[in-house]
């Protein structure tokens, strides 16, 4: 079929996108090397459509199905978008993406080469051809304009290359007239999930579907609106400062729906079990989310370990009615979830362990006392040592426990000497991750690594106006005053109080102290958790709508943590997938821990068309070369990430 019919077809509803399609994910390299291709008339594979009666077809857009039967596009969307883009001069309506992938696409007569508009080089040079201009008003009405522009004209060498410049615009021309292969897939047997099935297979180089995507478009098939629901759900969430994936909230769903870890479960539920299970499922979400905030000060995304616990969690809120009524239950569940990000539980093989904890607290299993066990038994002991807060910065997992302890065990600001928490009111008052000793200090003298600059006993949690009072002093400067008027508040840091330890250089010994103190607390804290349960006093019925009232992103956002925060706006505002934050890079073999990063997209900024992009900010080298083992395309600045996001994904010129 030729090109320009297939775009008339896209236009007239003949052809259409399904609605388990992603969007558009190409980039301008590959806009350029596809319309480079068939110029020269290069293969570059065939079409492959599902042809279905229109009538109850789920397809992507607001545009409308011709009546009868319409072919759903199953592999070639991203080619036959580009086409469609740079032919007609817009996007189709189905189209979901950066449409600056193929905008302002040019081709140079002397050299047949294909760029993207760049002022400075081609701006009144006449042999820079634009593609989509040319191709809407024709090769005869471009060919009049170029002879009779007068650069052309009066060229020296006119006569001798002008033949050649027409040929290579009609060449141009052509590519609409290219004839495509086209395979169809036609049958009553050809329900949503074999051609799912064929979708997979025939994109296994390309964007491969998820589990998830594949469970969601059999669900989608027979509730159309499921995804826009879902995403709203995710939208209240954002709003309230926790960023969660669309396959983390259809595990969830699945759990309360099926008590099953494997999406496959989900092959056989009706649209209204759906409905009612996802309804459910937000109930439990804001219970779970309302008491990890008001129990644990877990009060944002950034300091959210675990997240797939919560499939875990949310099923077992389900179970008592959307609402744990008994105090000591709701500690050891929370007992039970500090323990899982600490040790990683489900940081490999997600389904096989997830599927055992939910036998564990299923009607025939031991409840919250067994997963307890079973953390025990994989870990032998779950008391925290002093090596343990070892880490540097967020390449921890116990970055969350300090936060943690600060909110919810009555810490308080040296200057102040208030609690330091949720609910405190004024700019300067929101939480701020402070270096004790700072971290210009630390790097002049030049005898320490970057791990130990940013040692986890390094820092503590203090309001903004606080942390800009200390500034960058040192605390044989600033600790005396402090511990004087507020000894108690100086204490709630689980601070070393003894003044030769705060000089420069007794630092490392500082840490080797604040590592201990940090351990007895934290283990004195669990082992209340677990034992007793903690402060009942706090309302938690409005903790989401409280949390929404602040800032996106929550607290405790500090010098390159806050720049952290922010660049996963920026991107997440350019439609591009949003990072995971505290991502962690696990061995393949093993599933043991290599690496905590920053922010990290393992399957790439394009899913499943570019790699896995971490950002690590102040690191050391052992993560950086965790991170080029696992493949990723690691960032250590944050001007550079921008200029990679904006010049080769979002393909436009850097701001």
């Amino acid at each position: 079929m030729k090109v320009t019919t297939i775009l008339d077809h896209v236009e007239s509803g003949h052809v259409a996108l399904p609605e388990f399609q992603r969007g558009y994910v190409w980039n301008r390299e590959q806009v350029r090397g596809l319309m480079f291709s068939l110029y020269k008339h290069y293969p570059v594979g065939g079409l492959m459509v599902w042809v279905t009666e229109s009538e109850g077809a789920t397809y992507r857009g607001d545009g409308t199905l011709a009546p009868g039967v319409v072919k759903l596009l199953l592999d070639g969307q991203q080619r036959v978008t580009t086409l469609y883009g740079i032919i007609r001069g817009h996007a189709p309506k189905f189209f979901d993406g950066n449409a600056q992938a193929f905008t302002g696409l040019h081709f140079n007569l002397a050299d047949e080469s294909f760029e993207f508009y760049a002022p400075a080089k081609m701006k009144d040079n006449p042999l820079w051809i634009d593609v989509t201009k040319l191709m809407k008003v024709g090769a005869g009405t471009e060919i009049q304009q170029f002879l009779a522009n007068p650069l052309v004209n009066q060229a020296e060498d006119f006569n001798s290359k002008v033949p050649t410049y027409l040929q290579r615009l009609n060449a141009l021309d052509q590519i609409k007239e290219i004839d495509l292969h086209v395979d169809e897939v036609t049958g009553r047997d050809k329900t949503v999930d074999v051609v799912v099935d064929i979708f997979n297979r025939v994109n296994s180089g390309g964007t491969k579907l998820s589990k998830g995507d594949l469970a969601l478009a059999k669900i989608c098939a027979a509730w159309p609106d499921a995804r826009d629901a879902m995403k709203a759900k995710l939208a209240k969430w954002r709003k309230a400062g926790f960023y969660f994936e669309l396959d983390w909230l259809l595990r969830c769903v699945n759990t309360i729906l099926t008590n099953s870890a494997f999406f496959v479960a989900l092959k056989d539920v009706t649209t209204s079990q759906f409905q009612d299970a996802l309804s459910r499922t937000e109930k439990a979400i804001d219970y779970t989310l309302n008491l990890v905030s008001s129990r644990l000060g877990i009060d944002h995304d950034r300091v959210l370990g675990g997240r797939y616990a919560f499939p875990l969690m949310v099923r077992f809120v389900d179970q008592r009615g959307g609402h744990i009524s008994d105090p000591k239950e709701r500690a050891k569940l929370l007992y039970w979830y500090v323990h899982s990000f600490l040790w990683g539980r489900y940081s490999s093989s997600v389904e096989s362990t997830l599927s055992q904890d939910l036998t564990t607290i299923g009607e025939r299993g031991s409840g919250l006392d067994g997963l307890i066990a079973n953390l025990r038994q994989d870990r032998g002991d779950l008391r925290l040592k002093a090596e343990d807060f070892a880490g540097a910065t967020r390449g921890s997992r116990f970055y969350p426990l300090l936060y943690l302890m600060t909110r919810a065990w009555g810490a308080r600001d040296w200057d102040s000497d208030i609690e330091l928490k949720l609910n405190l009111l004024g700019s300067l008052s929101s939480l701020q991750l402070h270096h004790i000793f700072p971290k210009a200090q630390l790097n002049k003298t030049k005898q320490f690594s970057r791990g130990e600059v940013n040692a986890l006993a390094n820092f503590t949690f203090l309001t903004q106006e606080t942390n800009l009072k200390i500034s960058d002093r040192l605390p044989t400067d600033y600790l005396p005053d402090f511990v004087k008027r507020h000894p108690q508040a100086m204490k709630s840091h689980w601070m070393p109080l003894t003044p030769n330890l705060w000089q420069m250089e007794n630092y490392q010994e500082f840490l080797k102290e604040r590592r201990q103190l940090l351990a007895d607390a934290a283990n004195k804290f669990l082992d209340m958790l677990e034992s007793e349960g903690v402060d009942e006093a706090e309302d938690m019925t409005s903790r989401l709508s409280e949390i929404a009232g602040q800032r996106e992103g929550g607290f405790a956002d500090s010098d390159e943590e806050s720049r952290v925060t922010e660049i996963n706006d920026w991107v997440a505002e350019r439609g591009l997938p949003r990072g995971t934050p505290l991502f962690e890079l696990t061995d393949r073999d093993s599933g043991g821990l290599l690496a905590v990063l920053d922010l990290a997209w393992p399957q790439g900024l394009q899913p499943g068309l570019s790699e896995p992009i971490a950002l690590i900010i102040d690191e050391d080298e052992e993560v950086e070369e965790a991170c080029s083992q696992a493949g990723y395309k690691f960032f250590t600045s944050l001007p550079k990430f921008r200029r990679y996001v904006t010049r080769d994904i979002l393909a436009s010129e850097p701001a």
